[in-house]
């Protein structure tokens, strides 16, 4: 290439990998000039899949197309024919592998269930549509089918929401089934009538739904998906999923899915394990074909056909279904032909090593031109943990499109921390460059702890903090030392998290106000029970309890940080830190940060060289609001004290009462 890709002008340590780099690029420029014809057609007219396959209403009755090129006979069965292999639904083959059949008006029901009998050299099977865009499961007998979904009045969106205002990204990591209070599997419309009011008072400005995609075992946690057009019919009908997009974006919320691309789950007859009698038709042969950690199957991003469906999956959901994008999970398994696993990463040789899936970052990279196209200000997330540079940067300079990736070091460092260092041991320096640790043309979503930290197994911040403790000293009144010191924590820890983002924050469901235990999903190691897949909303909203304290703090740091314009772009500078006293302070221009770590030792008068000027609190994690002991008055206003010494660069001294275990917000008074 004549001129060096920015990816690589910004940073000096990847040009000796400058032709990998460079490879990939010009792999995905030619993969999309071969699948747009030469851009004779964009790339979203590529990815319309799921308007030509799959069951479909038209002006004379009704098509339906698959594509299984290993079939040699396929039948259409369900209720309409009484699950028979009737010949007036009989598939015809078309080209390219493509089956097709059409039926009159009155052939097909909304609602009605039905299948595809299809027949291959060696066997025979029944499967569900690889494009249903609704499966169901029987009650009795527990059985999957697909069902037609074709109301007479189709649901009409009223709202749209601007996800370019809702910056910085304030994410409320959310599922749908474990969103209510009772010992059940929740629904779309409560959680639409109950949970989204919570979410947008909260001041969260976008949720994240898990497990919209159809997933046989509720307990996978939607990533063994079975059926990647179809939404979870566990929770209700495509309609009310609409209304509860439609609802979210009227209470100003921008609506991202967790979409699995990364893998799919073994099953044969619900899923696409061996579709027709191909157990390579949708997967990669040989030994890349399952995964060796997650028991699933491997996508072969290499394929034209592959690419068609996954891309097309992608606008499909915004187009149907009105999401506003898509946090993709599992990126590091796609990305390396080792998932990732067993693998260090420690040095850019890592990334350009040949170990890499050009196939899978092609894909990736397609997908997120592909959505940008569909929709400019759509939003694309990556869950991913080796580093891998470029993949939050655009396209055009080399990367691979991404507008956010996820900071997984950060939620890895509390636990670690938390588990292995006693509170004497925390330093505020190894703190600040964890949660800033990141690439400076790459944005990042910042979090303290997602679902991966509450499964069961593992602890919750707030649980590894006060552990038994919250058992019985949550009371207002009976707190016990270790309740104290995990709220106060809690808050910090949090704080830290949400103040030095470069492009958004993230919170699971519940774990703002501190959710005691973890989430098992109902199995049969606990006797099929939900008790543990809910949230306990009465905890929060009991102001008697010290989870209403934690709650209102999450609250009032989110409207202090969407108080502030373009909050993430501000640049962060440390002040000062000693790890001797434990005491942190940066700032993003006229904000002021400070932390004490110290669990014993408050100190008064400490001093920070500031701009000049009258500063005010505006957040103070000791207030009693916020179940902290009042040590501070903060309706004073702090003015700075000059010193000749430092006048010359315009900065005086800001000096502070910081109590134990405490952090304060200040700003400057213009």
């Amino acid at each position: 290439m004549e001129k060096k890709l920015r990816l690589i002008e910004n940073d000096a340590w990847l040009e000796p990998y400058t032709e990998a780099i460079e490879g990939r690029f010009q792999q995905s420029r030619t993969k999309k000039a071969m699948l747009t014809k030469n851009q004779s057609i964009s790339l979203s007219e590529f990815a319309s899949g799921h308007l030509y396959f799959g069951l479909h209403r038209t002006e004379n009755g009704w098509v339906f197309r698959e594509w299984a090129p290993n079939a040699k006979k396929i039948y259409l069965v369900g209720t309409f024919n009484g699950w028979q292999e009737a010949p007036s639904y009989q598939l015809r083959k078309l080209p390219h592998g493509h089956w097709e059949l059409t039926l009159p008006p009155d052939a097909l029901a909304h609602e009605d269930l039905y299948k595809l009998k299809i027949y291959w050299d060696s066997g025979e099977g029944e499967r569900i549509p690889a494009w249903a865009t609704r499966v169901v499961q029987d009650p009795q007998t527990y059985i999957f089918s697909a069902q037609i979904w074709a109301p007479e009045t189709p649901y009409v969106f009223k709202n749209r929401t601007n996800n370019k205002a809702n910056e910085p990204l304030l994410i409320y990591e959310c599922h749908i089934g474990m969103a209510q209070q009772e010992e059940k599997v929740g629904s779309y419309c409560e959680f639409r009538e109950k949970t989204l009011p919570r979410i947008a008072q909260a001041g969260y400005n976008c949720i994240q739904i898990m497990a919209i995609q159809e997933h046989p075992y509720y307990g996978s946690f939607g990533y063994h998906v079975s059926n990647f057009f179809a939404a979870s019919s566990r929770f209700g009908t495509p309609d009310e999923l609409k209304a509860l997009i439609d609802r979210a974006h009227e209470l100003g919320l921008s609506v991202i899915m967790d979409i699995v691309h990364s893998h799919a789950v073994k099953n044969e007859v619900e899923g696409l394990g061996n579709f027709a009698g191909d157990p390579n038709q949708y997967f990669y042969p040989g030994e890349r074909r399952e995964h060796p950690a997650w028991d699933s199957l491997c996508f072969d991003y290499g394929k034209d056909e592959v690419l068609y469906f996954l891309l097309s999956n992608c606008k499909y959901w915004l187009e149907e279904f009105h999401f506003d994008g898509f946090r993709f999970d599992g990126v590091t398994s796609m990305l390396y032909y080792s998932h990732g696993l067993g693998e260090a990463f420690c040095n850019y040789a890592d990334y350009y090593n040949g170990h890499q899936d050009d196939n899978a970052i092609t894909y990736l990279t397609l997908a997120n031109e592909l959505i940008h196209e569909v929709n400019p200000q759509a939003i694309t997330i990556a869950e991913e943990v080796s580093g891998m540079p470029g993949l939050a940067a655009r396209i055009e300079d080399g990367g691979y499109g991404f507008d956010y990736r996820m900071a997984m070091n950060i939620p890895d460092y509390w636990i670690k921390t938390i588990k292995e260092k006693i509170d004497e041991e925390w330093k505020p320096s190894s703190i600040f460059w964890e949660v800033t640790n990141r690439r400076k043309d790459e944005k990042t979503i910042s979090y303290a702890e997602s679902h991966d930290q509450a499964l069961v197994g593992d602890k919750t911040i707030i649980f590894r903090l006060i552990d038994a403790d919250m058992y019985w000293h949550m009371q207002i009144g009976d707190q016990s030392y270790g309740v104290n010191r995990g709220v106060a924590l809690h808050k910090m820890i949090r704080l830290i998290t949400a103040t030095t983002i470069n492009g958004g924050y993230l919170n699971f469901m519940g774990n703002e106000f501190g959710h005691p235990e973890w989430i098992d999903f109902p199995r049969e190691g606990n006797n099929w029970s939900c008790k543990y897949a809910r949230r306990q909303w009465d905890l929060v909203d009991n102001k008697n309890l010290t989870y209403h304290y934690l709650g209102l703090f999450d609250t009032e740091m989110l409207h202090l940080i969407k108080s502030e314009e373009c909050f993430q772009k501000r640049p962060i500078q440390e002040i000062w830190h000693n790890d001797k006293d434990q005491v942190l302070a940066y700032q993003r221009e006229e904000l002021i940060f400070v932390f004490n770590f110290n669990p014993k030792e408050s100190f008064t008068d400490y001093g920070f060289l500031v701009e000049p000027g009258a500063y005010e609190v505006v957040l103070n994690s000791d207030d009693k609001a916020f179940g902290g002991h009042g040590l501070t008055d903060d309706s004073i206003t702090h003015f700075t004290n000059p010193d000749p010494l430092y006048s010359a660069v315009n900065k005086a001294w800001l000096k502070l009462y910081i109590p134990a275990r405490t952090a304060v917000v200040l700003r400057r008074k213009n």
